[in-house]
Formats: C-alpha cells, structure tokens, sequence
C-alpha cells in the first residue's frame, strides 16, 4: 500500500533544523547545509508545504533496508527541477546543490519503484478536488507527440515519424478534462498511434475505474474504437476536423492535451528526447 510522507514529532540533541522534510528529521541530511532558494525552478515556501506531505516514505524509514538519506528532499527535488526545467547534463549540476551522482541515484530510485508516478498521482489528485472535481476522472483526451532524439537514444528505441517527417521519439499521453496528466508513454517515434493507444488506455483505464469516455482525434479511427468499448469499458469519441475548415481552428476537447504539449516544450529538457531509456523519459514528463 503507498504510504504517505508523515511527520512526527522528535526530540533532537541539537539545534532542529529549520527544513522539515524526512531526510532533516530522521536522517543524516543535518550534517549538510541546508539549501538556500536561488533558482526560478526552485519548490517556494507555499509549493514545498503542499507537496511536502505526499512525498512518498523512503523505503529506510520502512525497515526496508538502506542507509538514512544525507541530502535535504527538498533539495534534491529542486535539483531535478533545475534539469528537466534547463535541460542540462547531470554531471553539469551546479555546485549549490547535493552532488550529481546523488541526486541521479534518488531521480533514478523513484523511477524504478514507480515513486514518480506515485508523487504525481498524489498531486493530481489533490489538484482536482481543489477544483471541486471527484479525485478520480471519468472522461480524458488522448494525443501524441513527436519529438527528434538525441544521439545517446539507441536503434532500438528510435524510429521514423513519416507523418511528421521526424527521426526520434513519441510520447502517447492521456490527459483529464484540466488538462493534468493520467498516464505517458514513451516509444519509437515509428510506433503508430493506434497500436500504441491500446496499451496505455489498458494502463490507464486500470488505475482509473471510473473513466468512461475518451476524446481523440482522427488518427485513432479504426478497430481501436470497438477494442476500447469491448476490453475496457471505454468509449473513444473521434473529434475531426470539418473538411470545409482553412486555418487554425480550436477542436473542443483536443486544445487540452495540445496545451499540455505546449507546457512540456517550455522545459528544455523535453524540447528534444535526450534519454537512453524510455522509463526515464517517462518520468522527465
């Protein structure tokens, strides 16, 4: 069962930190200095007090094994903004925060136990019933988009878009009527977008029951409407575009997940794909 990042009171030898995140309060993360805000990226006050309490709880404070972690979480969680938002290398991590090969094993840590996803869903869901919305979403949108791979992106993962005329990568994603993400998939930019709806709508519609209806656009006409209907309870609705239509027109519902693409082209990290694997991608989005 995921647990959430629950603070307790604790009594200290020393002076108590002022940061209240895990790694400050039962770790060893007092032995390091503790970070000052410089960068735009950086969680504020009012972010880091929300997001604060869904953090997920380190597998060491579970009796899972591991040593007390030595770096602020807040720390480490504005480190990993600071790539994706200025789409540096790793080992080009400003001097201010923890080292990059720690704040590598904590990204890489998360993605491997799906901690990422786990955080984001958290988030979501708090977002959503801010906006007077039910937790769990019962329509989405469906899109994707392809994006030119950088040379460390092996054969194996890379393709060509012929539509787009794009050497590279795609990402399959699935939106909720705001517009925040439900699922992401990466894959060779040569997948068609049918074949790659079927196993993200599965995954989708796994981890969210009540989602009932789904808007796309033409490229997923075809078989894959009566596959959604018969495998997952879900029905796909085609939103296309009026033949008499010239110029930019807004389609309803399809301007939501083109507004998350937007979104993504603002990180510099995501303008191109520059990861070797596609879990990684994956959780960059």
């Amino acid at each position: 069962m995921p647990q959430l990042y629950v603070i307790v009171p604790v009594e200290f030898s020393s002076a108590s930190p002022s940061c209240d995140c895990v790694a400050h309060r039962f770790g060893n993360a007092a032995d390091h200095p503790e970070r000052v805000r410089r960068y735009p990226s950086d969680t504020t006050d009012a972010e880091w007090s929300a997001v604060r309490p869904l953090l997920p709880v380190p597998g060491w404070m579970r009796g899972r094994g591991g040593q007390p972690e030595a770096y602020c979480h807040r720390a480490m969680l504005d480190a990993i903004r600071y790539l994706v938002d200025n789409g540096m290398k790793w080992r080009a991590m400003p001097g201010g925060f923890p080292p990059w090969d720690r704040v590598y094993a904590f990204f890489r840590r998360w993605r491997d136990h799906a901690l990422v996803k786990e955080f984001h869903d958290r988030l979501r869901d708090r977002v959503r019933e801010r906006a007077g919305r039910d937790a769990e979403p019962s329509a989405g949108v469906i899109d994707s988009q392809s994006v030119k791979a950088d040379a460390v992106v092996g054969a194996d993962s890379r393709g060509f878009d012929g539509g787009k005329l794009i050497n590279g990568r795609k990402r399959h994603v699935v939106v909720d009527t705001l517009g925040l993400l439900l699922g992401v998939m990466v894959t060779s930019a040569g997948i068609g977008d049918r074949a790659a709806a079927k196993a993200l709508l599965e995954r989708v519609a796994d981890a969210h029951h009540r989602l009932e209806l789904v808007w796309a656009d033409g490229g997923y006409t075809g078989s894959l409407a009566e596959h959604c209907l018969a495998a997952f309870a879900l029905v796909l609705a085609i939103v296309k575009r009026s033949d008499d239509t010239r110029g930019f027109v807004v389609l309803p519902k399809r301007w939501i997940v083109e507004r998350l693409f937007a979104h993504l082209m603002r990180s510099r990290r995501l303008v191109r794909d520059f990861e070797r694997r596609t879990t990684t991608a994956e959780a960059m989005i």
